[in-house]
C-alpha cells in the first residue's frame, strides 16, 4: 500500500516536472527567481518543480493593427492614419526579463513613432512616398525593440483618411495637372507638325512643279468619293506655264500669217 502511494506521488510529480513545448515555443526557466540559460525547447523538457518556474514564449510572427492616429502633417493638414505591424520574438529571455508586457510596449511604441514620423512629412509625400515611409517606420521601431529581443519585420501604412474639403482640393489639383499635360502634348504635336510643314515648304520651293503633282493627286482622291462638283484652287505655277504656252502659240500663228 505504501509503495502504491509513493508511486502515485512520483507519477504526479513527474507530470508536474515534464513539459511539452511546440516547435514554435521556447521556455524561459526561473530557478529560485534566477533565470536559467539557455532557453528550453522545443519538445519534452524537465524542470524541478516547485523550485523552477516556466514562462512560455511564442516565436511566431504576430500582427497588430495600429489604431487610427490623429496626425498633423508638416503642411498643417489633419489626417487619420492607421497601420499594421509585423513582429516576432527572437530572444525569449530578453522579451520576458526586459519587459512586463512586450506586446503592450510594442503597440505603444508603434503608435507614438507613427505620429512622430508622419508628422514630419507633407501630405503629398505621405500619399506618394508610402513605401519609403514604411521602411523608415520599420527601421526606427526595430532599432528600439532590438534590446528587448524583438524583431519588427514590417510596418505598412494601411489607410490615410483626408478631410472632405482637402479631397476636393486634391481632385482639382489632379484635374489641373491632367489639363496641363494635355496642353503640353497638344503644343508638342503642333510644333512637330509645323516642322514638317516647314520641311515640305523648303522642298516645294526647290521644285515648284511638285505642288502641281500634289494638286493632281488630290483631284484623283476627291474623284473617288462620287462627288458631282469639285472645286479646287489652281496653282499659280500651272497658270503661268499655260499662259506661257498660249502666248508662244499665239505669237507663232501671227508670224505665220505675216509670212
Amino acid at each position: 500500500m505504501n509503495y502504491l502511494i509513493i508511486g502515485v506521488i512520483l507519477f504526479f510529480y513527474a507530470a508536474a516536472c515534464l513539459n511539452v513545448l511546440r516547435e514554435y515555443e521556447r521556455a524561459v526557466v526561473f530557478r529560485l527567481g534566477r533565470v536559467q540559460a539557455p532557453d528550453k525547447g522545443p519538445g519534452l523538457i524537465w524542470i524541478w518543480w516547485p523550485i523552477d518556474k516556466v514562462v512560455r514564449v511564442s516565436l511566431r510572427i504576430d500582427t497588430w493593427d495600429v489604431p487610427a492616429q490623429d496626425i498633423i502633417t508638416r503642411d498643417n493638414i489633419s489626417v487619420k492614419v492607421n497601420a499594421v505591424l509585423f513582429y516576432r520574438v527572437i530572444n525569449a529571455q530578453k522579451s520576458v526579463i526586459e519587459l512586463k508586457n512586450y506586446r503592450y510596449s510594442i503597440e505603444q511604441l508603434a503608435a507614438t513613432t507613427l505620429r512622430a514620423v508622419l508628422g514630419e512629412v507633407e501630405l503629398d509625400d505621405l500619399l506618394s512616398q508610402r513605401e519609403k515611409l514604411n521602411v523608415r517606420l520599420q527601421t526606427i521601431i526595430d532599432e528600439q525593440t532590438e534590446p528587448w529581443g524583438i524583431k519588427v519585420s514590417q510596418v505598412q501604412v494601411k489607410q490615410v483618411d483626408i478631410p472632405q474639403d482637402m479631397q476636393r482640393a486634391i481632385a482639382r489639383q489632379a484635374e489641373a495637372e491632367r489639363e496641363r499635360r494635355a496642353k503640353i502634348i497638344n503644343a508638342d504635336g503642333e510644333f512637330q507638325a509645323s516642322q514638317k510643314l516647314s520641311d515640305a515648304a523648303k522642298i516645294l520651293a526647290v521644285e515648284p512643279i511638285t505642288i502641281t503633282l500634289r494638286y493632281l493627286q488630290t483631284l484623283a482622291e476627291l474623284g473617288t468619293e462620287k462627288n458631282t462638283t469639285i472645286v479646287f484652287p489652281i496653282p499659280v505655277e500651272l497658270l503661268s506655264a499655260l499662259m506661257g504656252k498660249f502666248s508662244a502659240g499665239s505669237a507663232g500663228q501671227a508670224d505665220a500669217k505675216k509670212a
